[in-house]
């Protein structure tokens, strides 16, 4: 598993503005939080989501492509805080 925290930098407030994805080994994300400009926070994972989120469908690229990309700031995360917001937000 990895845990990758990204921000997107942009201004339309329809998308969100953070992704924090759970990966597996298959590089596919298994539970997804994103967070919008408004304050408010949607989740995916495989039995239930909130907003409108949906895991992706295609594998998800090393942190350093992600970054790489213009618009995108990011960083790979421990287990322990994917956890913690995780829980926090979802549970």
């Amino acid at each position: 598993m990895r845990y990758i925290d990204v921000m997107w930098l942009h201004h339309d407030p329809k998308y969100p503005i953070r992704l924090v994805s759970e990966i597996d080994s298959d590089d596919y994300e298994i539970r997804k939080l994103e967070f919008f400009q408004d304050g408010s926070v949607g989740f995916a994972c495989a039995t239930a989501s909130q907003l409108g989120v949906e895991l992706g469908i295609v594998p998800v690229p090393s942190i350093s492509e992600i970054v790489g990309l213009e618009d995108f700031e990011g960083k790979e995360i421990s287990q322990a805080d994917f956890d913690a917001l995780w829980t926090a937000i979802v549970e």
